[in-house]
C-alpha cells in the first residue's frame, strides 16, 4: 500500500531518470564518434589534464617523498658500506706498499753487500742483526749466527761500506758484537794517502769517531780516508774505517783535535759480514809452487 502510494505521488521518477540516462549515453557516444573521427576533444583533453596535474602532483607528493626518503636512505648506507670498503682496502694497499719499500731496501742492500763481497778477497759470511741494545751508551748488537758457523771472538763485522764492529762473544748459535762507536772501542788505522798509522775510538756517538793521538804536526787533513792497518791481529788491513771530518792544531797541547765520520752507516745497518781472513799458503806449498 506505501509503496503504491509513494509511485503514485511520484509518477514521473522513473521515467525521468531513464531519460537522463539515455541522453548520457547518446552524449557519451556521440563525443567518442566525433573525437575518433576529427580528433576535436584534444584541446579539451590536453586542458582538462593541465587543470589536474596540481591535484595528481599533490595527491603522489607523499608516495614519491616516502619512495625518495627509502632510496636516500639505501643509497646512504649503500655508500657508507663502499667507503668502509675503500678505507679498509687503502689501509691494505699502503701496508703492501710499505712492505715492497722494505723490501726493496733490503734488496739494495744486499746487492750492495753482494758487490762488496766480490772486491773482498778474504772469505766472508753474511749475517742479520737480531737486535741493537737499547742503551745510547752501550753500543752492541746480536746477529744470528754463532760458533757452530765458525764465529770466533774478536771476529770483524764490515758491511758493503766499511768495517761495523767486531764480536765481542761467540755464542752457539748467536754472537754479540760492538760497534767501532762504543766508547770501549779502539781500532789501529792508517791514513790511505800517506801511510800514516794512528787509532781510531769510539766517542760513544753512532757518527762520530776520535783519534786521539795524532800530534799537531803530523801529516793528515780533512777528507781524509782511514783504513785498517792489519796491526793487532783482528781486522785485516785495507778496510775503510773512517773519513776525516776535522782536524784542529792546538799549539798548547801535544795532540790534534781530530774527529771522523765512520764509513759504514752505524744507524742504519741490517745485515753484516763476518770476515774469515784468508789462510797464507805454508812454505812447503810455496816451495812447491
Amino acid at each position: 500500500m506505501v509503496a503504491s502510494r509513494e509511485n503514485s505521488n511520484n509518477p514521473g521518477r522513473i521515467p525521468a531518470l531513464g531519460l537522463r540516462m539515455l541522453g548520457l549515453v547518446f552524449i557519451s557516444i556521440l563525443l567518442m564518434y566525433f573525437d575518433n573521427r576529427d580528433n576535436h576533444l584534444d584541446s579539451v583533453r590536453s586542458s582538462i589534464g593541465a587543470a589536474v596535474y596540481p591535484l595528481r602532483v599533490i595527491v603522489d607528493a607523499p608516495v614519491r617523498f616516502w619512495g625518495w626518503l627509502g632510496e636516500s636512505t639505501s643509497s646512504r648506507n649503500d655508500l657508507e658500506l663502499e667507503l668502509n670498503r675503500l678505507k679498509a682496502e687503502r689501509l691494505l694497499t699502503n701496508a703492501r706498499l710499505q712492505k715492497l719499500n722494505a723490501l726493496e731496501a733490503e734488496n739494495a742492500r744486499l746487492r750492495a753487500m753482494l758487490d762488496a763481497r766480490a772486491q773482498v778477497r778474504d772469505q766472508v759470511r753474511v749475517a742479520e742483526i737480531m737486535s741493537v741494545d737499547a742503551n745510547p751508551y752501550d753500543h752492541s748488537l746480536v746477529i744470528d749466527i754463532g760458533t757452530l758457523d765458525g764465529v770466533f771472538d774478536g771476529q770483524a763485522l764490515v758491511d758493503a761500506n766499511g768495517v761495523v764492529g767486531q764480536v765481542i762473544k761467540a755464542g752457539l748459535m748467536t754472537s754479540q758484537a760492538m760497534l767501532i762507536s762504543d766508547t770501549d772501542h779502539a781500532l789501529p788505522v792508517e791514513v790511505n794517502r800517506n801511510g800514516l798509522r794512528t787509532i781510531v775510538v769510539g766517542t760513544g756517538e753512532i757518527d762520530r769517531l776520535g783519534l786521539p793521538f795524532i800530534v799537531n804536526n803530523a801529516d793528515i787533513q780533512a777528507g781524509d780516508l782511514l783504513v785498517t792497518s792489519g796491526l793487532g791481529g783482528a781486522f785485516p788491513a785495507g778496510y775503510p774505517v773512517a773519513i776525516v771530518d776535522s782536524v784542529t792544531r792546538i799549539p798548547q797541547e801535544p795532540y790534534a783535535d781530530v774527529t771522523a765520520t765512520p764509513a759504514a752507516s752505524l744507524g742504519q745497518v741490517r745485515e753484516v759480514m763476518l770476515v774469515f781472513s784468508a789462510p797464507t799458503a805454508s812454505p812447503e806449498v810455496a816451495d812447491d809452487e
